[in-house]
């Protein structure tokens, strides 16, 4: 009962029975749902680790649901877009996707890219910074906890994705990093070249933290360059309850 358990959100019902016995079969557990309907009577029965969400399902699309997942928790959400589309799959990390993976795909790709998602989003420690609180313009970003509170104490929830970015950004602050930088220290090397999902979890960032994120001042855009995370950072332990 310790395999991450994935929940496959697709009306076809061909890919449904597929990836699950391919899932299966590589030590997943795996729940399949039609619409969105189905997927939150299975996310109110199961203790759901990832969502693998359609793009295109009758009723509320893939998007939606994707927006109203993201609204009321940070679990993973790998999307699948159809024919490839540029457009679907900015719009679906905009939307608070994870990843997204067009089809037609290889059930291969899509396993390795629900192991990416589950890694980056374990609740680990920073490495050699146990109890690490990382301050920086009046927010606290707790590493152990993975949380990220504002001034006055409130919790503001980051995506798996949106955690390690803001924490690739705070431990290299004042410095210039680019794109294939942020995606090595964010996402490891699992990410495709020329990928456009650093772009869009910036984007995502500073609504979140930027008192004007059309004029941000926290994470400044480097023409040529990539992105600067402006402020000082203090590093301090964390205070145990």
């Amino acid at each position: 009962m310790d395999a991450p358990h994935i929940l496959v959100v697709d009306d076809d019902r061909e890919i449904r029975d597929l990836l699950a016995r391919f899932l299966k079969g590589h030590g997943l557990r795996v729940t399949t749902a039609a619409d969105g309907r189905d997927m939150r009577k299975a996310l109110a029965e199961w203790r759901i680790d990832l969502v693998v969400l359609d793009l295109m399902l009758p009723g509320e699309d893939g998007l939606t649901l994707c927006r109203r997942l993201r609204a009321d928790s940070d679990l993973p959400v790998i999307m699948l877009t159809a024919m490839g589309e540029e457009t679907d799959r900015i719009v679906g990390l905009e939307m608070g996707a994870d990843d997204y993976l067009p089809k037609p795909f290889n059930p291969r790709e899509l396993l390795a890219r629900i192991k990416a998602v589950l890694r980056r989003a374990e609740p680990a420690p920073a490495a050699g910074a146990p109890g690490q609180v990382l301050r920086f313009a009046g927010w606290e970003l707790d590493m152990d906890l993975r949380e990220l509170r504002s001034a006055d104490g409130v919790m503001v929830p980051l995506s798996g994705g949106e955690f390690e970015l803001l924490s690739a950004f705070a431990s290299h602050p004042q410095r210039v990093l680019s794109r294939d930088q942020l995606l090595d220290l964010a996402r490891g090397r699992e990410a495709q070249p020329f990928d456009r999902s650093i772009d869009v979890q910036v984007s995502r960032l500073r609504r979140k933290i930027e008192s004007d994120p059309k004029e941000p001042t926290l994470i400044k855009t480097i023409r040529n360059g990539g992105y600067l995370f402006t402020p000082h950072v203090e590093r301090r332990g964390r205070a145990e309850p």
